[in-house]
């Protein structure tokens, strides 16, 4: 079979799943309540900013030297986060009896016994379903283009941002077309595609967090010096200096500008080496879409310690975990920790790898599980 024919195949397969999702209602219904509730959560975020910037401004919540961010960032970050857990939710919905449901109407075997072979059923179905899926994030566009257009971001960053939210939409509707060629049952299929979502959302983080507790161990690190508790008791901020004594400057500090310093002889700590088990967390849905998106570097020290987003503190979490506390805990070996990590190391690439492994994986059984003809049916299989 020529590669013409092959794709002719997967396209014949794309075009039929499609006429039959647009001849439901049930689909353009899903659509408007879709838009409707992002509609509602970019006007509440839009209130919220509003209301808190008025109240910071009118009882001087915040210093007149500093610059306030727009709602932008607020907003693209609570519409993304909305449209990534329900995408999630949708997504499921509409692959996992892509093909469980045709073997319990009798289809299946139909499209079985023509020159269709299991592999263009697979990708036929697998597309047809992430471009139902693809539907629901493009009506979400142009309440993101709205928060990008509040100030704060980039085009950049939300063309990563959709491209990444894609691709995690397609990596559970290949999930869910895989498991539904499995099983015998829709119900069962979606009960199951439902379940391997919610482990990566939620269960790589249980079992990163039992992980973390096997994960004990030792870095050479020295003392650390906070030069901030001399500047704080110089100024009269301790009122009882008997009981916070000020403490001495080391005499072996030999950089001066630092907020903090390390000195003394290196010595073992009991630290967790977090980077054992970050491939764990590294497949999560939420980190790998958080962990791709590009933010501004931050530099100087105001930009380290100014506030950050949700989906870009995700993204810190998980370079310090990838890390590990060589690199993060304070004073190993005798450097003074960055409170702001860079990109150079990315977690967000291990975690798709990992991703589109197991959706291999499944895919490859549901493969083996459509080849003609079948060896052995399971029992109360429809054939026709």
């Amino acid at each position: 079979m020529t590669v013409n024919q092959y794709s002719s195949g997967i396209i014949a397969v794309v075009a039929m799943e499609l006429r039959q999702r647009l001849r439901s209602r049930g689909w353009y219904i899903m659509l408007i309540i879709w838009f409707a509730l992002i509609g509602l959560v970019t006007t509440l975020t839009w209130f919220s900013w509003n209301a808190q910037y008025r109240y910071q401004n009118q009882y001087g919540g915040m210093g007149s030297d500093m610059v306030v961010p727009g709602p932008g960032p607020l907003i693209f970050e609570a519409v993304l986060a909305f449209v990534l857990l329900f995408g999630l939710l949708v997504a499921p919905a509409l692959s996992a009896n892509a093909i469980s449901g045709d073997r319990a109407a009798g289809t299946l075997a139909i499209m079985q016994v023509t020159l269709l072979q299991p592999g263009q059923m697979l990708w036929g179905k697998f597309l047809a379903s992430w471009i139902a899926a693809l539907a629901f994030l493009v009506v979400s566009v142009p309440f993101l283009i709205f928060g990008i257009a509040q100030g704060g971001l980039g085009v950049w960053h939300i063309l990563v941002a959709l491209l990444m939210f894609a691709v995690e939409l397609g990596v559970v509707c290949a999930l869910g077309v895989g498991i539904s060629a499995l099983a015998n049952r829709p119900l069962f299929s979606i009960v199951v595609t439902y379940l391997t979502v919610a482990a990566l959302t939620f269960g790589t983080l249980i079992a990163f967090g039992l992980g973390m507790m096997l994960s004990n161990g030792t870095v050479q690190a020295n003392e650390t010096y906070y030069k901030g508790i001399e500047m704080y008791q110089k100024e009269g901020g301790v009122d009882e200096p008997e009981i916070y004594p000020s403490p001495s400057l080391p005499s072996d500090i030999t950089d001066e500008n630092d907020e903090y310093a390390c000195y003394g002889p290196l010595r073992e700590q009991s630290a967790q080496r977090s980077e054992r088990v970050a491939w764990m967390l590294s497949m999560n849905p939420f980190v790998v879409v958080a962990d791709a998106i590009p933010y501004p570097d931050r530099t100087d020290q105001e930009q380290m310690y100014a506030s950050t987003g949700m989906f870009e503190s995700i993204s810190q979490g998980a370079r310090y975990v990838q890390a590990g506390p060589d690199a993060t805990y304070q004073c190993a070996n005798g450097k003074v920790s960055s409170p702001y990590l860079d990109k150079q190391a990315p977690l967000w690439p291990l975690g798709l790898v990992l991703q589109l492994l197991v959706t291999a994986g499944i895919l490859g059984l549901g493969w083996r599980a459509l080849r003609t003809p079948a060896g052995k049916l399971p029992k109360g299989t429809r054939v026709a």
